[in-house]
């Protein structure tokens, strides 16, 4: 983990230290990540002689900055982006062009009403990219270090995240603040 990383995700954390919160995080992410995707899968592209789609291209500058970030981190989201663009090549190849953007026109509000609810209903503040416009590139590392820290790995993301007083990081929920 690089010192940068560091400094924003304990920036990014304060804003975001309610369990449901941390849930609404997950759903949104996701929507919103097959969302940007999605459309990109119907542009196929053949690289090497491998058909891939445009939507793999897109992806990875902001996979090589996770990478660079933490690349403990980056590797699983690697893995949840991968899942996420086969999703949607799936979709794409079993639905009309239409549908796609149908899916696609239900997907952003679906992703931002979670982010909203998140904030505004759970956390009771504006989310952290309104003061740092680059967490929006926070977010997918938050939950998958979320993830890894209930797992019982890096505890030195417990450490930033669920903050010092953790005595026993395998017992740390998925989202902090559990009910």
């Amino acid at each position: 983990m690089n010192a940068y990383f560091r400094r924003e995700l304990t920036d990014y954390v304060e804003y975001h230290r309610n369990w449901w919160n941390g849930v609404m995080h997950v759903f949104g992410i996701i929507s919103l990540f097959l969302a940007a995707v999605l459309p990109l899968s119907l542009w196929q592209i053949a690289v090497f002689g491998v058909p891939t789609t445009a939507a793999v291209f897109a992806a990875l500058p902001v996979l090589i900055y996770w990478f660079l970030l933490d690349a403990a981190l980056g590797a699983g989201i690697l893995v949840a982006a991968v899942l996420e663009l086969s999703a949607a090549a799936m979709i794409a190849s079993h639905v009309t062009v239409t549908g796609v953007w149908m899916i696609t026109a239900v997907l952003i509000p679906v992703g931002v009403a979670f982010q909203v609810v998140g904030h505004r209903v759970f956390e009771r503040r504006q989310p952290s990219l309104v003061h740092n416009p680059t967490h929006l590139l926070l977010g997918p590392m938050f939950v998958m270090a979320k993830l890894y820290i209930a797992l019982g790995f890096r505890h030195d993301l417990a450490v930033i995240i669920d903050g010092p007083s953790k005595e026993t990081p395998r017992s740390s929920s998925l989202f902090s603040g559990k009910p």
